[in-house]
């Protein structure tokens, strides 16, 4: 006999809003500022040129359409306006208020954020009943970026999910320092390391900033040995790899209208399908890690975020001859002192990882790979391992005909997780085919589930579209594949 498990739906649904905008410089189509130059001052020119009367009523008309879509406009303007100031001069000359906020606002515009689909959750406890869910935002030019809801499991049983505040606000950038033996392993990695780049890292410190980096690059490319065309590779492999590592840091932005948006050119066209977890360190300390796929246009490699208060996140660049493809979720503790991780690193099969270090992945070995007919395409983790009694609960993803997606569970032996101890035969969640049309259809897919009071909790993204979330008892999931 076949035990059935059911996921219980909670009637939650979460769809996109193309009304949640964020704010990016807006560069007038000109394909980025080095090369843009010329035109920038020809705008410039233009307003300035512009009498005192249409400035005060064009400033005006804009401050009553977008001042209630954010919160506070005239401070984006004013920061996207010193943006370009580093490249047209003349910006810096303008001492009129009104004129500069003109400026800034003819160099913004706005991005809907889920103008094309909200998807593929994620989801951490933080305490009691409290969690935190990860959602997958999709807009214009199919751009990812993450964005955040809070909720709890009320004393009812029921779920309940705060909604959004009023305005959404991307994360600034700041710089971080770097350590040079990662920074070496990843450019070897990337068939970046030669005589050249040894020499360049033979003047760094073991931690370096960028403005070190470029001393280093400077000093070493103006040698006459040193022909100009290696020089300018050299330049922009070292330097594409550190804007590759940053923070995005907040103020007091509610939780819900903080966006991580792409700020590095590995993740220029898109951060998709982070994974969260609470890492619990051996000391009890606590962290939240993601992993997710950085997407710059033409490749996708796995990047890792890091952050204790979902103010202050930190995106690194993670190396390794693992560190490839999509789908890559930690463990939540080490096991034997190392790191472990879920990945599907050969775009088929599942396979367990560990490290020393949680930014170097070189050890693999494969878990498990299709067998039903309904994951004969590949198969993949939904999120991180959850720890039960029984073993560690890993909910999957197979793809079969069609290029259907569904759910699966795994079971692995707490004490050696690369051993499997328990499978579901049959999906555990399937596109519902009266739902099935969106983005991406027929797909049910999940980032990441939870525990609590002995149900998962599963959130999962409905034909790339939108989130459902549904319930499943723990005790019968367990026993349907032991």
């Amino acid at each position: 006999m076949v035990l059935v498990v059911e996921v219980i739906p909670t009637g939650i649904r979460l769809r996109p809003d193309p009304g949640r905008v964020i704010t990016k410089p807006f560069l007038a189509h000109t394909g980025g500022l080095p090369d843009s130059q010329e035109r920038l001052r020809r705008i410039v020119r233009h307003t300035i040129a512009l009498d005192p009367q249409t400035i005060e009523e064009s400033l005006e008309d804009l401050r009553k359409g977008f001042q209630t879509r954010h919160r506070d406009i005239e401070a984006i303007w004013e920061s996207n306006l010193n943006f370009v100031g580093r490249v047209v001069p003349e910006v810096a000359r303008v001492s009129n208020r009104s004129l500069r906020m003109l400026l800034g606002a003819t160099f913004t515009q706005e991005y809907a954020i889920e103008g094309a689909a909200l998807t593929n959750p994620s989801i951490v406890g933080i305490g009691g009943s409290e969690f935190i869910l990860s959602l997958r935002a999709i807009g214009e030019g199919h751009i990812s970026s993450i964005e955040f809801r809070s909720g709890r499991r009320r004393p009812d049983g029921e779920l309940e999910i705060d909604p959004p505040g009023p305005y959404a606000a991307a994360g600034r950038r700041s710089e971080v320092l770097f350590e040079r033996d990662r920074f070496a392993s990843k450019l070897a990695q990337m068939d970046a390391e030669d005589d050249i780049a040894d020499e360049v890292l033979g003047l760094l410190p073991q931690q370096f900033d960028a403005t070190e980096l470029g001393n280093a690059l400077t000093t070493v490319t103006a040698k006459d040995r040193i022909h100009p065309l290696q020089a300018e590779t050299t330049t922009h492999v070292f330097r594409w790899l550190a804007s590759s590592n940053y923070e995005l840091v907040f103020e007091d932005e509610p939780l819900s209208e903080r966006v991580l948006f792409p700020a590095g050119p590995s993740d220029s066209n898109g951060m998709e399908d982070a994974r969260f977890v609470r890492f619990t360190e051996e000391d009890g300390s606590v962290n939240y890690f993601a992993t997710y796929t950085a997407f710059d246009g033409m490749r996708i490699l796995p990047q890792l975020i890091s952050t204790a208060d979902f103010v202050r996140f930190r995106v690194s660049s993670l190396h390794g001859s693992c560190a490839q493809n999509k789908g890559m979720a930690l463990f939540p503790r080490r096991i034997d002192g190392k790191f472990l991780a879920l990945s599907r690193h050969d775009q088929t099969n599942l396979h367990v990882l560990w490290a020393d270090d949680v930014w170097d992945w070189n050890q693999a070995e494969r878990l498990t790979g299709p067998e039903a007919s309904w994951e004969a395409v590949q198969v993949g983790n939904c999120g991180s391992p959850i720890e039960t009694e029984a073993g560690w609960l890993v909910i999957t993803h197979g793809v079969g005909p069609m290029r259907t997606y569904r759910l699966g569970a795994l079971l692995l032996d707490l004490d050696e997780p690369d051993r499997i101890v328990g499978r579901l035969r049959e999906p555990l969640l399937s596109p519902d085919w009266s739902d099935r049309d969106g983005y991406v259809p027929n797909v049910v897919y999940s980032c990441g589930s939870v525990v609590d009071d002995g149900h998962l909790i599963l959130p999962y993204g409905i034909a790339d579209k939108e989130v459902g979330v549904g319930l499943v008892e723990v005790d019968r999931l367990l026993a349907a594949m032991t």
